[in-house]
This record gives C-alpha cells, sequence and structure tokens, in this order.
C-alpha cells in the first residue's frame, strides 16, 4: 500500500508547516490564547489567504477539491503547532454539513464568506443528556408559517462563543432518541432568542453553552431533509473524529521529540539522563504508542471518505480507542521523563498532553468507542 503524498499533497504539507513554524511557536500560542475570542484572528486570515479554509470543498463550491488525506495534513500541522482557532468547528464540522446536506443555493450563499475567513461557524449539536448519543437531540423545531421556531438548550458547543452563524440539529418530529425527525438548521448567532455563554477548555480552547428561546428561522435555514439529518450529522462526526486523529499524531509527535531532545540535554549524576536504559525503553514505548497511533490515523483517513456508514463508522471507531490509547501512554511518558518541568504553564508538554487528553474525550472517549467496536463484531466484519 503506497503512504506516498502527491506532489501538491506535499506542497500543501510544507505551505501549512513553514506558515505555523513562523508565526506559532509556543509564546505565540500564549499570546493568541489572550485575545477576545481565544485565538489570533490574523492568523484566521492568514490561514484563507493561504487557501486552508478551502481544502475540503469542491472547486465548483470555490474549494480546491481536497479530501479526507488533505485534511489530514493540515490538522496533523495544526497538532504539532497546537493551533487555537476552529477549524475543526468551521471547516470541518459545519463545513461538513454544508457540503453533505446544502443545497447548490444555500452552498453558493453561505460557503463563500467561509472559504474566505469572513464567518465563522459552529455546529451545536451536543447536549447535556446526550452524552456520545448522537441521535438523542431534546431541542425542537416546530413549523411557524413558512418557518420554523427552535427552543432548547445546546452545549460544549467548539468556539461557539466566537461564531458568526450556528448550525443546530434539532427535533421536528418524534421522541427523544428516536433516529428519525432530526433536522439542521442555520441560525445567526446574534438572532434575536439566542443567549451564549462561553468559557475556555482545560486545553486552553473555547466552547460555550448556548440557549435557544422561541428563535425564529425561515424555511430556506433548514438544510436537506428537516426530518433525516442524523445520517448527515453521524457522518460529518466521523470525518471530525479522523481529522482528530491527525491531529493527536501532530501532537504526540511533537512531545515525543521535544522528550528525546529532553533526555539527550539534561544531566544528572554527572551525565545525561537519556544514558539511563529504563529511561530508554520508557522513549521507545512513547515511539511505539505514537506510531501505533499514526497507523490508526491513517485508517481513519483512508475510511472518512467511505458510503457505507457501518464499514467507515467501524475503521474510525477502532482509530479513535488507539488514539486515546497511545494518547495517554506518551502523554504521560512525556510529563514523567520531564519531571516537574513538564507540568509547568511555562513549558509546552503539559499543554500538549491536554490536547491530547481533550481529543481522547471529545465524540466518545476510547472506552465508548471500544464498546461500538465490540457490538459492531470487531474490526473486521465477519
Amino acid at each position: 500500500m503506497d503512504f506516498d503524498l502527491s506532489e501538491e499533497q506535499r506542497l500543501l504539507k510544507d505551505s501549512v508547516e513553514r506558515l505555523l513554524a513562523d508565526r506559532y511557536d509556543f509564546e505565540s500560542r500564549k499570546r493568541y490564547g489572550r485575545e477576545p475570542e481565544g485565538f489570533a484572528k490574523a492568523m484566521w486570515a492568514a490561514y484563507a489567504e493561504q487557501g486552508l479554509l478551502a481544502v475540503p470543498f469542491s472547486e465548483e463550491d470555490g474549494g480546491i477539491g481536497g479530501g479526507p488525506v488533505e485534511t489530514m495534513i493540515v490538522m496533523e500541522a495544526f497538532g504539532g503547532a497546537l493551533a487555537l482557532e476552529p477549524y475543526l468547528a468551521t471547516v470541518v464540522l459545519s463545513g461538513g454539513v454544508l457540503r453533505h446536506a446544502a443545497s447548490p443555493e444555500q452552498r453558493a450563499e453561505w460557503l463563500p464568506g467561509l472559504i474566505a475567513g469572513e464567518t465563522r461557524y459552529a455546529l451545536a449539536h451536543s447536549e447535556r443528556q446526550a452524552r456520545y448519543d448522537l441521535h438523542d437531540v431534546g431541542v425542537t423545531a416546530r413549523r411557524d408559517g413558512d418557518g420554523w421556531v427552535l427552543e432548547g438548550e445546546k452545549s460544549l458547543v467548539l468556539h461557539g462563543d466566537s461564531a458568526d452563524r450556528l448550525i443546530v440539529s434539532a427535533r421536528t418530529s418524534g421522541s427523544r432518541r428516536d433516529r428519525d425527525g432530526i433536522g439542521l438548521f442555520l441560525v445567526e448567532a446574534n438572532a434575536e432568542g439566542v443567549s451564549r455563554r462561553g468559557y475556555p477548555t482545560q486545553d486552553g480552547l473555547r466552547a460555550a453553552e448556548i440557549s435557544l428561546s422561541s428563535v425564529r428561522v425561515g424555511a430556506d435555514a433548514a438544510i436537506g431533509d428537516p426530518a433525516g439529518a442524523l445520517p448527515v450529522i453521524e457522518r460529518v462526526t466521523d470525518e471530525a473524529i479522523a481529522a482528530l486523529c491527525a491531529e493527536a499524531v501532530g501532537a504526540m509527535d511533537r512531545m515525543h521529540n521535544l522528550t528525546v531532545e529532553y533526555l539527550k540535554t539534561r544531566k544528572q549524576f554527572g551525565v545525561t539522563i537519556g544514558s539511563f536504559q529504563v529511561l530508554q525503553h520508557r522513549a521507545a514505548e512513547m515511539f511505539i504508542a505514537l506510531e501505533q497511533a499514526r497507523s490508526m490515523a491513517f485508517l481513519a483517513t483512508m475510511m472518512a471518505g467511505e458510503d457505507d456508514a457501518e464499514e467507515r463508522a467501524r475503521a474510525i471507531a477502532g482509530a479513535k480507542v488507539q488514539i486515546g490509547r497511545s494518547g495517554r501512554i506518551v502523554g504521560q511518558g512525556a510529563v514523567q521523563l520531564h519531571g516537574g518541568v513538564g507540568v509547568t504553564m511555562e513549558y509546552s508538554v503539559g499543554h500538549y498532553f491536554k490536547r491530547v487528553t481533550m481529543i481522547d474525550q471529545l465524540f466518545g472517549d476510547a472506552d465508548h468507542h471500544l464498546g461500538r467496536v465490540a457490538r459492531m463484531g470487531g474490526l473486521i466484519a465477519a
């Protein structure tokens, strides 16, 4: 199997890595995180200028026609830099909904602003009671004349406090846990009846609790089938998990490199601590876990575009299990081999560990996805 990148993909990789190397060292990241939105608007504009916001969209929609591999390249680079910007929320999640479900007219109206970096989106789907069950939707949407009225609350909306537009899942029929009867609606973030409470997450990013009180939207705000959106939500979530797997690999790779360099330079008892065999073994275990994660991230990327929903879910759930396990091995090893400095706010290793820990929790932790794989009969279909 050939895992070599094409010439265009290598150019994309070089471009994004060069941009981040020039403008996203750890001190810059700390400064960006203190901005009101929790990230640097100047970097978001730079991503747009470099074409990174256009990566997954078709050329007909103004994009560059990339796919899961191109998204993997970008997200792995972001993981290595600990990027704070809402790429996952706007491009992967919200952009994925628009790619898969929006009409040509809706895409023509909404995508240009996204691709240009002028409009940021957030997918408001998760709710407190749902845990990781994508079909558990309590927010309601009832018809009102030619439009809809949305009512309810959404939780842990990634970058929801700084988004210009929200894509909200809502139940149009049936009971709270029915698979049918779920729709997706575009809501202006400043619309009457929308209230947002933003907060920082443990990894330094941002999320929001969103309340919808008699929020009225027009008929043209419905994205796709207003009673059949769950397959779209499941597909976009799988794509987001694949993207997060790539980001986690980028973060783990950086943690491992930092740790190896530290072992080569830190001296104790008159010698570098990397000369102690037990620490060499620990670094080797970290490397094995990293490469296992990288292999499964490749699998997730390969399967992210699969139309067979069960096969796609099976592979991506398996990848998420390995990412969670490897993240713990690499993160704990990096912190412990650095000693006390590994948990200081001034040093980056602890921040990388926080990010991979948060990635494990997003869209289902390792235990949740291990259960999914078991219920589907294992990674390989019988």
